[in-house]
Parts: C-alpha cells; structure tokens; sequence
C-alpha cells in the first residue's frame, strides 16, 4: 500500500493497499473532520480478543472508514507497534495525526480503547519499486511509538521458518470489489515459498526482505495493510503489496521480519 497499498486507485480494481493512500491524501486535503462515531478475502469473523494485541492504524481524518481506519499493526512492545511503511511513511512528520485502536471486533461499533501516536519511526532501507501498476514497498516496515502504554498482550516476532499454513487478521475488504466490510476477519493461508512470488512478481519480489503467503481463496486484501502474518502463533511478516487480490497466480507478499527498523 503507499499508505495502503495493496491495490492501487488507478487500476481497474483497486490494488491491495495504495487506495487508502490516495484517499488519506485527499482527506489530508480537506478541513479536519471527526472520525465516525461508531477483510480478509476467504476469512471468517473473529472476536477482537483472539488478537489482543492487534491495531487498527488510523487517523480522523480519513473519515470514510470507521476509526479512520486504513491499516493494521502488531503490538510487540507496551508503547510499540509494528505495521507497514507506507501506511504511515506520509505522516512521519505528523504523527499527531495517527491513532491506533484496539480491541474492537467491528470498527463500526463501539469499545475497545483507541491510543495516540507520539513518533513514526520508518526502516531506513525502505524504498518503493513498481510492478505492472502496483507500487512495490521495500523493507516495508515501521515502528510506531504510542504516547501511552497500554496494558495488552504483546505478539512473540518469529522467522517463518519450515512452516507451510500461516494466519492472517485485518478490517480490510473482503474482495476487490468491497469497500465496505469493517468485522474483524481472519483466515488461514498457505505459505508456497518465495519460488512461487518470484515466478509472479519476477525481481520484484526480494526474498530478503519479504515472505510470499495467500492464493485464491484466502488472501489479505484493501485496509488490510500492516496486519500480521502468523506462523507457527509469532509474527512473521506483515501485509505489504500484491498484483490485487486473491488473484490467480499472485499470491500476497508481506514484509520480512528479520530486520527490524
């Protein structure tokens, strides 16, 4: 996503995360507005405490989604969360204008506790490519100090190792065609192995620095940038891009652990 980028606003369907980027711009373009008050492709609802630890990445003035949700995040610290480089990569210099919310099956609904972020620290080797019209993030990955500690269970950050099934979590759209879900979902996905990104995605696709998981019937997809690939119950990678979504052929690529910002 470049701030959301798995699919991007210019392709005939959007591309997994780019969306939320180009319509955060636009509402950063707007006067300030209140958030409203109140997806995974092949997923199931889940209650928000399965994931205790997860975070909806939002602002309020991206006030077409509930919370002003765009991405996710993974708790790994009392004050600091993961989550994807070009969600919040825009706001780095304002990250007052950043909250994260946990705890809230339904972003349409109420509960949970919602936090604000003092700083956005960004990897320093993060960069962006493209593939076809995708925008492609490299070291996708971000840290976002909260400006409170929060009393939650923090997720365990492992390698994917051997593992062949992982678990993805997020608020995002269901298929490319929905803009509309905001349930908590999640699902299990496969793990090919990089052969499989690297005959879709060519040189794109950097092993080094990003894990391939997903096929055409359980995929992460628009909103759900930044939230966790689990592998073996840790956190192995987080949503980054992909040529849309579920999409035969192209699975979903998400950032590498191993080298945290």
């Amino acid at each position: 996503m470049a701030l959301l980028t798995r699919r991007a606003l210019g392709t005939a369907r959007p591309a997994r995360r780019i969306l939320g980027t180009a319509l955060l711009g636009a509402s950063l373009s707007l006067p300030l507005a209140a958030s409203p008050a109140s997806a995974v492709v092949g997923g199931t609802p889940a209650p928000a405490a399965r994931y205790p630890w997860l975070g909806a990445v939002g602002s309020p003035v991206f006030f077409v989604r509930p919370a002003g949700q765009f991405c996710g995040g993974a708790l790994v610290g009392p004050d600091r969360l993961l989550t994807s480089a070009h969600c919040v990569g825009l706001l780095r210099d304002l990250p007052g204008l950043l909250n994260v919310t946990f705890g809230r099956d339904d972003l349409a609904g109420k509960g949970g506790e919602t936090v604000a972020v003092k700083s956005v620290r960004v990897h320093p080797g993060y960069r962006e490519t493209k593939f076809k019209d995708e925008t492609v993030p490299h070291h996708d990955l971000a840290v976002l100090t909260l400006a409170r500690r929060v009393n939650r269970p923090v997720v365990a950050v492992g390698s994917p190792g051997s593992a062949r099934t992982g678990r993805v979590a997020g608020w995002g759209t269901t298929s490319e065609d929905d803009l509309f879900n905001t349930r908590l979902r999640d699902a299990q996905v496969p793990l090919p192995g990089d052969a499989a990104c690297r005959r879709a995605y060519g040189a794109s696709y950097d092993p080094a620095d990003m894990v391939c998981a997903g096929s055409p019937k359980a995929d992460t997809c628009q909103f759900d940038s930044g939230g966790p690939l689990l592998a073996a119950g840790r956190l192995a990678g987080l949503t980054s891009w992909a040529y849309g979504c579920a999409r035969p052929g192209y699975p979903g690529v998400y950032a590498r652990l191993d080298s945290l910002p």
